[in-house]
């Protein structure tokens, strides 16, 4: 990156203006949305999936339909999409870029390869296994940032034996940037669930100062499959020994902190759903579920700060109206099961309970007169009718009931599939849990509005980082690009430290 470049975009962001941001991998915009808040401004975002893409333009761009157009990053060039968008100049069109390419694109790729790979932009067509590796430093080459944040999974510290988030530092220190990563869970930023993620942040050298990451604002225990998951790549990266030289421990939690939000504190203010009645009286029934009814809150739930900001984030409120995306999926066999199960409570155990429920069924038909074997075609179709067919020493960790008074565990794109990861702590509503607790437990307020219908949203809101997280990335990031004082840092603090 050419100096002179950094140095002009530094300038302006130092006499007070906003940087502008574009969004690689955007999905709907968690990230962006983080930003936006922090006092960013989200210039533009490239998203292949049309309904992430209408998602994010909608939000973020909604007077302006380029904005909502799905793009493929490969056939997409950096002046293309200036000149579809009336940026201007392609180098100085952005002063952030933001994103997380799929993790997929590095494996087994090596360094020497990537490194290939950079220096020659054709090189992807013999290993197309980098090729949005090679798209992503394209767009940096390109529009010559004075930051870089990049987020992915735990695992890129040992993809395949290699540590990516090193390789990418590497590259991008050739191009002139200050590199760092760490492991953030966002549980200790004030979002109701224990997601844990690699996150990389690249300063131009002429921007000065040194990588640092936010320091949390909550407190919790993490229960061990997920400080597993921290130790197993911290274990790697110890055995790198100096080939882990970017890596900056992530700033501890205190036990002094306000505990982590909780589940029942995300989302206990929404309108209950029992699914079981609703099915009973015909309200529920099997077909695409689509957001074309609104939902009123329920004015005696209590509101929680947590569920307050969702309802009041600036821009994003909640409707008037009441929000249209409260829905849930038709799953008649198990509603049943969800009720019975206890907090905790995965597969195997929902298994057993569903096979006490085939011998309480039978039971009942035998003192009805009617007897069946076991084995026989009628007591088949009990069995399917009452018992998941999935192998329970093979699927364990299919479902799984939430805690009412802990964060979640991670959201998944398998959402987009089925919601049985997260069933609702409540029993009485005995469901898993809407498409809008979803966005309240990965922390997108009430007014964010998700295009598509049901299994799409979900998909969208899995694949996202967290807003609140993001915001929390993003003014560590504002206040070394822009030279913000303590007091401004102090200020974010506290505003994050009353959820």
């Amino acid at each position: 990156m050419k100096p002179e470049v950094a140095r002009r975009k530094l300038a302006r962001l130092r006499a007070g203006g906003k940087p502008r941001v574009l969004d690689l991998f955007s999905g709907c915009g968690g990230l962006s949305l983080g930003f936006l808040a922090a006092g960013f401004r989200i210039g533009a975002a490239v998203e292949f999936d049309p309904d992430a893409a209408r998602s994010h333009g909608l939000n973020f761009h909604p007077d302006d339909p380029r904005h909502s157009q799905a793009r493929d990053i490969i056939v997409t060039h950096p002046e293309d999409l200036v000149s579809e968008l009336g940026l201007g100049p392609v180098d100085d069109a952005f002063d952030v870029l933001i994103g997380g390419p799929p993790c997929q694109a590095f494996a087994r790729v090596g360094r020497p390869k990537l490194r290939e790979i950079d220096a020659h932009p054709r090189a992807f067509e013999h290993d197309p296994r980098a090729r949005l590796y090679q798209e992503y430093l394209r767009y940096v080459e390109a529009f010559q940032p004075v930051a870089v944040l990049i987020e992915n999974v735990p695992d890129v510290l040992n993809h395949g034996g290699q540590n990516i988030a090193e390789e990418i530092c590497e590259v991008l220190e050739s191009k002139g940037y200050l590199c760092g990563y760490t492991l953030l869970n966002a549980s200790f930023y004030g979002v109701p669930q224990m997601r844990e993620r690699m996150f990389l942040i690249a300063y131009h050298r002429e921007a000065g100062g040194q990588i640092s990451f936010p320091v949390p604002t909550h407190w919790m225990d993490l229960p061990p499959g997920y400080e597993g998951s921290r130790s197993v790549a911290l274990k790697f990266l110890s055995k790198a020994q100096g080939d882990a030289h970017d890596y900056i421990d992530p700033p501890a939690s205190r036990r002094h902190l306000p505990p982590a939000v909780t589940a029942d504190k995300a989302i206990g203010d929404l309108t209950p759903i029992n699914a079981r009645r609703q099915m009973a009286e015909g309200k529920l029934k099997r077909g695409a579920r689509r957001f074309d009814q609104s939902m009123l809150p329920d004015a005696r739930r209590r509101i929680s700060d947590y569920a307050r900001l969702m309802r009041s984030w600036p821009g994003f409120e909640h409707p008037e109206g009441g929000i249209r995306d409260h829905v849930i999926r038709y799953l008649p066999r198990d509603y049943e099961i969800f009720a019975r199960l206890k907090p905790g409570d995965q597969y195997p155990e929902a298994h057993q309970l569903a096979m006490t429920m085939l011998a309480e069924r039978v039971e009942q038909l035998r003192q009805q007169g009617v007897r069946i074997r076991e084995g026989s075609p009628e007591w088949q179709n009990l069995l399917a009718a009452i018992v998941p067919p999935y192998d329970a020493s093979k699927f364990p960790n299919k479902w799984r009931k939430m805690w009412r008074d802990q964060p979640a565990r991670t959201l998944l794109a398998h959402l987009g599939k089925d919601s049985y990861s997260h069933i609702h702590y409540d029993s009485e509503q005995a469901r898993t849990i809407s498409v809008r607790e979803a966005a309240r437990l990965q922390s997108f307020p009430d007014g964010f509005v998700f295009c598509g219908t049901m299994n799409p949203a979900f998909r969208q809101i899995g694949n996202a980082v967290p807003p609140l997280m993001a915001k929390a990335l993003a003014a560590e990031i504002l206040q070394t690009l822009c030279g913000y004082n303590e007091a401004r840092n102090d200020e974010h603090t506290r505003t994050t430290a009353v959820l």
